[in-house]
């Protein structure tokens, strides 16, 4: 029974995970390397994420530095910055890039708190079709024969257990990522 389960739970566990991931791009004001994940650079003739061409680090709670392994590279970092969509001017010394995170203010902190809300819906609708999907190949099981009528509400019981926990854990983590964004 729970070996029928177990795929979909590990879904929904997929999809809080992958809201993790995009929490932690939020810039809530703090420092935070995960702002660049999607970053990269044009290294000889390669588009290469920035944590492979050079070591990020946070100096200072609001300040990020990007040491590039090679110094030629420090322009095209420096490009790729200012084109992306993190909207922060880097400086640029000749050896490290650093990147000063202001912080945000009262209508921004709002603003973000609404994106995070939005995702966490996002992940919640996700978990709720991995549900629907889950019963609907469950009532498919039952009709070919599969499965008893016992053994469907059975498994409609525990799915129906797992998105609660998975829609309770998305609401912890919406609520962390609101207190860290509120308390900057």
């Amino acid at each position: 029974m729970s070996e029928m389960t177990k795929v979909y739970e590990e879904k929904m566990s997929q999809s809080i995970r992958h809201l993790e991931k995009e929490l932690a791009a939020v810039r809530a004001g703090r420092a935070n390397p995960a702002v660049l994940d999607k970053l990269t650079v044009d290294y000889y003739g390669t588009p290469t994420p920035v944590q492979q061409v050079a070591a990020v680090a946070v100096a200072e709670a609001r300040i990020l530095t990007i040491t590039p392994w090679d110094a030629s590279l420090l322009r095209a970092i420096e490009k790729a910055i200012q084109t992306s969509d993190i909207g922060i001017n880097p400086t640029n010394d000749g050896r490290v890039i650093r990147l000063v995170f202001p912080a945000p203010t009262e209508e921004r902190r709002k603003q973000l708190a609404k994106d995070v809300q939005k995702m966490g819906e996002e992940a919640k609708v996700a978990v709720r079709n991995v549900r629907r999907d889950a019963l609907d190949k469950f009532k498919a099981a039952k009709k070919a024969g599969e499965v008893t009528e016992d053994d469907l509400k059975k498994l409609e019981e525990q799915m129906q257990k797992a998105t609660d926990k998975a829609v309770k854990e998305i609401d912890k983590v919406c609520e962390e990522k609101n207190r860290e964004i509120m308390e900057i």
